[in-house]
């Protein structure tokens, strides 16, 4: 029963693809952006401006996230940045998860910071 009510009274976050996500990071009230991967993945490749808070410590890290902006949620693939959005999105926060992470971002040759 739990799981019928849960999946009925799921959380509503937005969906975007990466070239969705690139022209709201281009607006002039761009969302907050947030990279759920770990901080090695994040090392390796991010989009400029993005803060680090890996999916593992989001619940604990909430109160750094600003509550009256949009939230842009990214991680490899699409898949913890969806959980992470879910979670986001329960206790109100205005959340908008990036299909395809950081892989479709780089193959559409959009722009990455190394370090």
């Amino acid at each position: 029963m739990n799981m019928l009510k849960s999946l009925f009274n799921a959380p509503n976050f937005r969906n975007v693809d990466v070239a969705e996500a690139n022209q709201m990071l281009s607006s002039s009230k761009p969302p907050f952006l947030l990279d759920v991967r770990t901080s090695a993945e994040f090392k390796e490749m991010h989009i400029q401006g993005a803060k680090l808070i890996p999916l593992d410590n989001l619940m604990q890290r909430m109160g750094d996230l600003p509550k009256e902006r949009a939230i842009l949620v990214v991680c490899r693939s699409g898949g913890r940045s969806s959980t992470a959005a879910r979670e986001l999105a329960a206790v109100g926060y205005d959340v908008i998860n990036m299909r395809g992470g950081m892989i479709q971002w780089q193959g559409a040759g959009l722009p990455i910071r190394k370090g």
